[in-house]
């Protein structure tokens, strides 16, 4: 436990930060499976809207430093390709 007022307060932001983080890292899982299931249903509209969101959510967890930019661009890439698939055929 810390001692320190200064410490106190680090460990009240790291604790704020870590609920933030782990509340844009489960909206940032849903997405991607919400992604994923769409395009292993061959649902290609979905797929698009579903990819879209992802994305947004994927950079936007880039900015804040929740995840790696490669990671990030990683799953997009990946994502993409496989909306891709679905939709032209």
């Amino acid at each position: 436990m810390a001692n320190h007022k200064s410490a106190l307060k680090r460990q009240r932001q790291s604790e704020k930060k870590r609920i933030r983080n782990a509340a844009v890292r489960s909206t940032l899982r849903k997405a991607v499976k919400n992604t994923r299931h769409a395009i292993e249903e061959n649902k290609a509209k979905e797929a698009g809207t579903s990819l879209a969101t992802a994305t947004r959510l994927l950079d936007r967890a880039v900015s804040k430093g929740i995840i790696h930019r490669n990671n990030a661009a990683r799953k997009i890439s990946r994502l993409t390709r496989q909306a891709n698939a679905v939709t032209n055929g």
